[in-house]
C-alpha cells in the first residue's frame, strides 16, 4: 500500500515543484516590469480621465452656444454669425485637445522606445538572461513571459486612450474642432490604428535589442526604425482603398470638408478628366484651360464613409507585420539559446 502511495505523492511533489517554477517566472517578470507597468496604467488612468472630462466640457459647449456642426468658415445658413463662438471654442479646448492627439500619434514611437527596446537588450547587456535560463526555464517559455506582460499593457493602454481621445473627436465634432479625420495625427490616433502599430513598435523594438544586445544603441535604431514606419503608413494610406472621383462640369467643387482629398484637375466640357497640374506651369494659366476647353472640374476623394475601413486595413497590415517579426524573434531565441 505504501509502495502504490509514493509514486502518487512523488508525482504531486513534482506538479507542485513545477508550478511554483512557472509562479517563480511570471513573478520575476512581473517584478522586472512593474515600473513599467504602473507607468502604463497611470497613463491610462491620468489620460483617461482627462479625455473624458474634456469630452464633457466640448459637449458641454456646443450646446450651450448652438454651434455643433459649425466650421470656421461655414456655408451653413445655420451657422451665421456663430463664427466668433467657433474660434472661441478652438481657443479654449483645441490645444488640449492637440495634446492627446500628440500623446496617441507618438504613443507606438514610446512603446518602441522605451518598452520593446531594453525589452530583452537590458538583460542580454548585463548576462542576467543566463540566470532565467539555467534554472530549467526553456528559453521560449522565457521569452514568452518576458512579452507577453508588455503585449498585454501596451494593448489596454492603447486601446484605452484610443477609446478615450474618440469620444473626446466625437464630442468636439470634427468641423468644429478644425480635425478631420484624415490629418496625419488624427488618422493615427483614432480607433483601432494606435492599437495595432504600438504593437508592431513593441515588437520592433524587442528584435532590435536581440539583435544589437545594447540597450541605448537599440533603443536610437528603434526611434528610426519607428520614423521611417511613420513616414511608411502615411504614403501608403491613401491607396488602401480606391478613391473615389467626383466630377463637377460647371462649377468649383463643393465637398464636405470631412472628405479627404487627393488631388483634382481640370474637366472638359467633352467630360474628359485632364492631367493633374496640367496648366500649373503655364504663364497664363485661364488660357491654358481655355485651349483644352475646361469648364469644369474633378476631385480624387475619400469620402468619411472610408475612414473605418482604412483604418481596420492599416491596422491589419501593422498586425501581420507584428507577427511576421513575433516569429523571427522566436526563430532567432530558438537558434541562439536553445
Amino acid at each position: 500500500m505504501s509502495t502504490a502511495t509514493e509514486p502518487r505523492t512523488a508525482g504531486a511533489a513534482g506538479r507542485t515543484a513545477g508550478t511554483g517554477r512557472r509562479g517563480g517566472l511570471l513573478w520575476l517578470v512581473w517584478r522586472q516590469n512593474r515600473g513599467l507597468a504602473l507607468g502604463l496604467l497611470a497613463l491610462l488612468v491620468v489620460g483617461g480621465i482627462g479625455m473624458a472630462v474634456q469630452g464633457s466640457l466640448m459637449s458641454g459647449y456646443l450646446a450651450q452656444h448652438h454651434i455643433a456642426g459649425c466650421a470656421a468658415i461655414s456655408t451653413n445658413p445655420r451657422c451665421d454669425g456663430l463664427q466668433d463662438a467657433v474660434w472661441d471654442f478652438r481657443s479654449a479646448y483645441g490645444n488640449t485637445f492637440r495634446l492627446g492627439q500628440l500623446l496617441l500619434f507618438m504613443l507606438p514611437m514610446l512603446v518602441g522606445l522605451f518598452v520593446g527596446a531594453p525589452l530583452l537588450s537590458r538583460e542580454l547587456e548585463s548576462g542576467t538572461h543566463k540566470v532565467a535560463l539555467t534554472q530549467s526555464v526553456g528559453p521560449l517559455r522565457w521569452l514568452t513571459a518576458k512579452l507577453a506582460l508588455p503585449a498585454a499593457l501596451t494593448t489596454l493602454t492603447a486601446a484605452g486612450l484610443a477609446v478615450g481621445y474618440l469620444w473626446m473627436w466625437r464630442s468636439g465634432g470634427q468641423e468644429t474642432l478644425g480635425a478631420y479625420w484624415y490629418s496625419d495625427s488624427g488618422f493615427t490616433a483614432l480607433g483601432p490604428v494606435p492599437v495595432a502599430e504600438s504593437l508592431l513598435m513593441l515588437v520592433i523594438g524587442t528584435l532590435v535589442g536581440l539583435l544589437i544586445r545594447r540597450t541605448v544603441a537599440a533603443m536610437v535604431i528603434t526611434f528610426g526604425v519607428s520614423g521611417v514606419l511613420t513616414v511608411a503608413f502615411m504614403l501608403v494610406r491613401p491607396y488602401l482603398l480606391p478613391p473615389v472621383v467626383t466630377e463637377f462640369p460647371k462649377s468649383g467643387p463643393r465637398l464636405p470638408d470631412a472628405a479627404w482629398r487627393l488631388w483634382e484637375g481640370s474637366l472638359t466640357r467633352a467630360l474628359v478628366r485632364l492631367p493633374q497640374g496640367i496648366c500649373s506651369s503655364a504663364s497664363d494659366m485661364q488660357k491654358c484651360l481655355d485651349d483644352h476647353d475646361a469648364v469644369g472640374s474633378y476631385v480624387v476623394q475619400h469620402p468619411a464613409s472610408h475612414h473605418w475601413p482604412l483604418a481596420w486595413l492599416e491596422s491589419g497590415i501593422a498586425l501581420v507585420l507584428a507577427a511576421v517579426v513575433t516569429v523571427v524573434i522566436y526563430r532567432i531565441v530558438r537558434r541562439r539559446f536553445g
